[in-house]
């Protein structure tokens, strides 16, 4: 699609991996993107939008757009300057045929995997064509791990699927808990609704181990250890049984196993807690009082405090909170965790049309082991939606699996990452508003159909392009298949629900969910079996070595003492727009720290532990508390000087609930390079 027209202005919306599902206002002259702003058909965005879209044109026209298809010619050793030569679309899907259909003629399908995360696409990106493709070739099954699969067992353990407390309703809260969340890099537009609880009265406290902008102001801060969230919030479970504060009454009601939770709360007191996580006894005894007498109040529940072997665990902890207390009932009082869970009615396996095969599964943790290790040999990764030579755990592992000469990988991208430098086929992708998607947000509760505005530069093609072309070339069509957008659209909101839907967003450009702004216990109950929070769900119980809420012990020792973090940052979507940052990356230690190894702002620095090394430099700040090093997520090859991330030093191991990654168990040891 091209448009002419000199100056053209559009709606849309933006999918990238955020729980405000900004409308945008998008300004096109002659199919480029000249301005992007913030649009007015949610009151969530309220006209501004995050720095990261206002200039996405920086990331849709620089010089490392992938605008072309590319095949290999020089050697599989990662270097800065890779050697490719331009192809054609015919040449290359040519390429990519024919080694599929060898591989599973002579493999099976389960030699290939597709690895794809997606947290910034919606329904017609992340899924449909692509996951037809290979579910259709038996292809292994990617295990989309790396955030959100243990806190969302959790939730869903305890409440069944239901959304939280709208971020709206935030403004009648009269205690705002943000644990393991940081508004003010990921999720902006919360921000102002908690400034505007705070002038009407409100009070605020944030766990978190940094001192980040909105603990700055807070009422009380908890700068726990990471990993210790889950005997903290068991030990605001104990006190609150112990002093009489529980809703004794609405558990009897509402609730299964509360008398089993607070055995198991038992033994965290307040004193052996704060210890734990490093905190004062003073600090949690009055968290324990801000939220028993504060009506209400809500939990803004972020990720942060899954990334760890205890994280489901620990977010189970946090979720059972508004339960023992009694919280729910009124606006502004509860938890949010994801509002994903909204009761839309659609999504997209209708247009998937294919169901899931019992096909091998593989945990993107794990994508180094399987890389090098798997039976049967992983002979194709076809990756799209995603960065892994980056952004997945053991990173070292990740990259020897990936210079296999005898690894068939083909990238589909639409900047060169740092990924793209390891394939044997580069395809060129279309980003956000060069192609049709389907998204609902998981913290704004609004769904959007946002059209392709813009023209795609060079060759690119969308995900849909390109997967109904290898269905076709494979021979994997059908009659009937939907195949185009629209068709795919359709399918999507067959039926009443799809219907009332479909209603909307052709009326208003934006559709709600059947119940806005929902409280628990009032519009809808949990989603159990038998409409009750169950405090200690049996199959969570059963997946959790040592059962539900067991606490495993920090991973630390005498020699990798300090604990690493990678927190998300405001100018990218974990890697995504990485490619604009040209700076240096510098790793942030507590000036104590610092002191004791001989180092001062600006030196350069070696973090390592026993799976490999970073070299960047130093930044001393006391927003972090001692022990703790933070080294942002999401760094490309050229932010450090030996070109590792912070994943070179995070293990692949699992959390305790649904096999996530363990980002904030890494334990380092830091002195001068």
């Amino acid at each position: 699609m091209r448009y002419k027209q000199a100056m053209a202005t559009f709606e849309s919306a933006c999918p990238l991996d955020c729980p405000d599902l900004c409308s945008l206002v998008v300004e096109v002259e002659d199919g480029r993107v000249k301005r992007v702003d913030g649009g007015t058909r949610t009151p969530i965005t309220d006209g501004f939008i995050c720095g990261k879209v206002r200039n996405i044109a920086e990331h849709l026209y620089g010089d490392d757009r992938v605008r072309h298809p590319m095949i290999r010619v020089g050697p599989k050793d990662g270097a800065a300057v890779p050697r490719f030569r331009k192809a054609t679309w015919d040449e290359a899907l040519d390429l990519v045929v024919a080694r599929l259909a060898e591989v599973r003629e002579r493999a099976g399908g389960e030699a290939i995997l597709p690895f794809h995360y997606g947290g910034s696409n919606g329904w017609l990106t992340e899924g449909a064509l692509a996951t037809r493709l290979f579910r259709r070739l038996g292809a292994s099954r990617c295990l989309r791990t790396l955030c959100a699969t243990p806190s969302g067992a959790a939730a869903r353990g305890l409440y069944g699927p239901v959304p939280g407390v709208a971020l709206e309703d935030y403004v009648h809260s009269k205690l705002i808990v943000l644990w393991g969340q940081n508004p003010s890099a990921t999720g902006i537009h919360l921000v102002p609704i908690i400034e505007r609880a705070l002038a009407a009265g409100a009070r605020l406290v944030v766990v978190d181990p940094r001192r980040t902008p909105l603990a700055r102001r807070a009422h009380l801060h908890l700068a726990v250890r990471p990993g210790t969230d889950l005997p903290v919030a068991l030990a605001v479970i104990r006190e609150l049984f112990a002093s009489g504060r529980a809703d004794e009454a609405f558990l009897a009601d509402h609730a299964r196993g509360a008398d089993e939770l607070r055995r198991r709360a038992e033994p965290w007191t307040i004193g052996r807690a704060a210890g734990e996580a490093g905190i004062s006894d003073l600090e949690l005894g009055r968290f324990v009082d801000l939220y028993a007498e504060s009506r209400p109040a809500v939990i803004r529940a972020g990720w942060g405090l899954e990334r760890n072997r205890n994280g489901g665990s620990a977010v189970a902890a946090v979720l059972a909170l508004p339960a023992v207390a009694g919280k729910f009932g009124e606006r502004g009082g509860g938890f949010t965790m994801s509002n994903g869970e909204a009761g839309w009615g659609v999504g997209p396996e209708a247009a998937i049309a294919t169901p899931e095969p019992p096909t091998r599964p593989v945990n993107m943790v794990e994508l180094g082991a399987a890389l090098t290790e798997a039976t049967p040999r992983v002979e194709v990764l076809f990756v799209y939606n995603c960065n892994p030579a980056q952004t997945v755990p053991d990173q070292n592992r990740v990259l020897r699996g990936l210079a296999r000469d005898d690894l068939f990988t083909v990238v589909h991208e639409q900047v060169f990452t740092d990924t793209c430098r390891w394939a044997d086929v580069v395809l060129p992708a279309t980003a956000f508003l060069e192609h049709r998607e389907i998204r609902r947000g998981y913290g704004a509760m609004r769904l959007y159909d946002a059209p392709a505005v813009a023209t795609p530069p060079g060759e690119a093609r969308s995900n849909n392009q390109l997967f109904g072309a290898l269905l076709e070339r494979l021979g994997l069509w059908r009659d009937g298949d939907p195949m185009t957008d629209d068709e795919l659209a359709a399918a999507i909101f067959a039926g009443p629900a799809g219907a009332a839907l479909r209603e909307q967003l052709d009326r208003r450009g934006v559709a709600q969910p059947p119940v806005e702004r929902p409280r628990l216990f009032v519009d809808l109950a949990p989603a159990t079996a038998d409409g009750k929070v169950d405090l200690v769900p049996a199959a969570l119980d059963a997946e959790v070595a040592g059962g539900l809420y067991h606490y495993a012990p920090d991973p630390g020792s005498e020699r990798f003492p300090l604990a690493l973090i990678s927190p998300a940052i405001a100018q990218q979507i974990s890697s995504t727009f990485g490619q604009l940052r040209k700076g240096e990356a510098a790793a942030e230690l507590h000036p104590d720290d610092a002191a004791a190894r001989g180092i001062a702002a600006g030196d350069p620095i070696r973090i390592w532990n026993q799976l490999g090394e970073v070299v960047c430099r130093a930044a001393l700040s006391t927003h972090v508390r001692p022990g703790v090093v933070v080294l942002a997520k999401g760094l490309w090859r050229f932010h450090t000087r030996n070109g590792q991330a912070a994943t070179a030093l995070i293990p692949a191991t699992l959390t305790d609930l649904a096999g996530g990654a363990c980002y904030n168990d890494a334990r380092v040891e830091v002195a001068r390079a």
